[in-house]
């Protein structure tokens, strides 16, 4: 029997590059950001503000990170053309994980840049499509999915109620003349 230990900060790393690739495959959008500049209490403000809004932001080491984006195939990487994800996981990474809505969270990241001018994003991957930082700042900039599915439902209900408006409004144009004529033969008889 081959009684191999792995070293603890082996088997930690083994851990982490796992647990990154559940949540790659599990997240519907990712988004790649370079947080250094933040204050530990920044960093932490900007965890607890995604999470509430189903999403996640973890701090990692880029080797651990593109082991863990290899082993899960969330980018297409073929063996030997790792040189384009080298260059992009350069300086500290945070990857911020969504797995609900997409738009709050990238919504949250926009002011937390705005007001710090910090992270600032690397790259987004939603579904199979890599985005470039102007793209994920761009999908900030939409309205959230309740209210598009409002504005969705008053854009249907509108004609509805513009066809109402107008059957009502002839209806109370024929009783607005229908009642002058009464009236006007009232004052025909009181004369």
């Amino acid at each position: 029997m081959n009684d191999t230990k792995i070293p603890t900060n082996r088997a930690r790393k083994i851990e982490i590059v796992s647990e990154l690739s559940e949540k790659f495959a599990k997240a519907k959008a990712l988004v790649f950001t370079n947080y250094q500049g933040l204050t530990h209490k920044q960093l932490e403000g900007l965890k607890k503000g995604i999470k509430p809004l189903d999403g996640e932001f973890v701090v990692a080491k880029n080797t651990l990170l593109k082991l863990a984006l290899e082993k899960s195939n969330v980018i297409p990487i073929k063996s030997g053309q790792n040189s384009n994800l080298d260059e992009v996981l350069q300086n500290p990474t945070g990857t911020m994980f969504l797995y609900g809505d997409i738009i709050e969270p990238l919504k949250k990241l926009a002011k937390i840049i705005k007001e710090f001018n910090l992270p600032t994003v690397k790259f987004g991957i939603l579904g199979s499509q890599a985005l470039t930082s102007e793209q994920v700042l761009k999908l900030a900039t939409l309205p959230s999915r309740e209210t598009l599915i409002a504005q969705f439902v008053g854009s249907m209900k509108s004609p509805l109620y513009g066809l109402h408006r107008a059957l009502n409004w002839n209806i109370q144009k024929l009783v607005l003349t229908l009642d002058q004529i009464k009236n006007q033969k009232e004052n025909i008889k009181n004369t």
